[in-house]
């Protein structure tokens, strides 16, 4: 099972989004039949079948194995990964890109469409890819704002110039900083 496939077909998008398969593709977290995966979900093989073979199709789940019971085979499937992600492609840009001041939304938005792709791209059957993850939270003051966000980009600017180079590995290095919405605001 791979951590993520990304969706950038719009048949695939079809097969997915609808409630009933994505039940079904739940219960295939673990490799399972369409009868076993029927009775979790109250629903006749026939039907959970008719979902699988449509995420079959997409790419959404596999075949592991087969069975046999009661004379006829029986396919055992698995979910394809972990996460399925949606690329902005599928709707496509609305409008043009536009030159971005390095604090505007619309630079984030764009800056993380890249970041999602380039991380789809990437082969994740190796498991000795070296990436990083990182989050926190930093609260800032208000008259220190245009301060902190100054010393970022120079911190960054500055890991730029130490490790930027002509030889060696490439990795891209791309650094969100957002105003964290408070969770109480959220319905």
């Amino acid at each position: 099972m791979r951590d993520v496939v990304y969706l950038d077909r719009i048949e695939q998008a079809e097969a997915l989004l609808k409630p009933q398969r994505i039940e079904v593709l739940r219960q295939l977290a673990e490799p399972r039949s369409c009868t076993e995966v029927a009775a979790e979900l109250d629903q006749t093989p026939q039907r959970v079948y008719y979902h699988v073979k449509r995420m079959l199709e997409a790419g959404l789940v596999g075949q592991v194995a087969e069975r046999r019971v009661r004379g006829i085979h029986e396919g055992i499937y698995q979910a394809a990964a972990r996460s399925y992600w949606l690329s902005p492609d599928l709707v496509g840009r609305i409008g043009l890109r536009q030159a971005r001041d390095r604090l505007s939304l619309g630079y984030l938005v764009d800056l993380l469409e890249d970041v999602q792709a380039d991380i789809a791209d990437l082969d994740r059957t190796r498991p000795d890819l070296p990436s990083i993850g990182v989050s926190g939270e930093i609260r800032v003051r208000p008259e220190q704002r245009t301060a902190f966000l100054d010393e970022l980009q120079q911190t960054l600017q500055d890991l730029f110039t130490r490790y930027g180079g002509a030889e060696g590995d490439a990795f891209r290095l791309a650094v969100a900083c957002y105003p964290k919405g408070n969770p109480d605001d959220r319905t």
